[in-house]
């Protein structure tokens, strides 16, 4: 097993949040009508992409009956129908559709995440659940860190879950530390050589409002605005044509 592998075996088995976990396992046992003949994850989600991956998305947390329903990120609710389809339309995954884990998708110098890996009631997780899944997400980082160019953080909550994960992954924040706002782009510089590459590389993080429901519904984010801030952030990262190119 490489590392990322191995991080995402710990995720998986992990049951530190007791609220979490009675929350997963019961929707899990409970199910929706719809999804009545599925066997539901009720598991933390790990992320999803290669180990290579160049560009990080980091959304909330998996869907009571999506990804805690799959068992992988964005998938299977229509928060991952609008995010995957954007990837698709920017040439950053094989196709558009996304409804289980087995169902061929591929991320194509991107990974997926989340600073908390199990579904929230009301979607909505404490403070004390997101510090305590924080170390999942430094270890992410860490482990992406010699590829890693561009990371595009879905909503606020997402952005002021990052941040300290970054500082603790290595990266130095600047002070005041930035807010979050959709279409925000800051520069994190690299002091160290990236942690074993060649030369130093900065990461740049890309604000985008959340893929919700309530956000695409209401036109607050609309296709083409995700698809802006995808292709901005893969460009920087080098998958895309007229940004950095970098030597791996």
């Amino acid at each position: 097993m490489d590392e990322l592998e191995r991080i995402d075996a710990g995720v998986a088995g992990c049951r530190a949040c007791p609220r979490l976990v009675e929350w997963r396992e019961r929707v899990g046992r409970e199910k929706r009508a719809a999804f009545a003949d599925w066997e539901y994850w009720a598991r933390p989600v790990p992320g999803f992409g290669p180990p290579d991956a160049r560009l990080l998305v980091v959304g909330l947390a998996p869907a009571a009956h999506g990804g805690n329903r799959t068992g992988r990120m964005f998938t299977g609710d229509r928060s991952g129908d609008v995010l995957y389809a954007a990837l698709h339309a920017t040439g950053m995954a094989n196709q558009a559709e996304s409804v289980s884990a087995g169902d061929g998708l591929r991320l194509l110098g991107v990974r997926v995440t989340a600073p908390v890996h199990c579904a929230p009631p009301e979607n909505k997780p404490t403070p004390a659940e997101r510090d305590a899944c924080r170390p999942w997400l430094v270890a992410e980082l860490r482990a992406l860190r010699p590829t890693l160019r561009a990371v595009v953080v879905l909503g606020a909550f997402g952005w002021q879950a990052l941040l300290p994960a970054l500082s603790e992954a290595g990266w130095p924040l600047p002070r005041p530390r930035p807010a979050f706002a959709h279409g925000s782009r800051v520069r994190l510089p690299t002091t160290d050589g990236g942690a074993g590459t060649s030369g130093s590389e900065d990461l740049t993080l890309f604000g985008c409002y959340h893929v919700s429901q309530r956000n695409t519904f209401t036109g607050r984010l609309t296709p083409e605005m995700l698809r802006g801030v995808l292709e901005e952030a893969g460009r920087e990262a080098g998958l895309l044509g007229g940004g950095r190119e970098t030597e791996l």
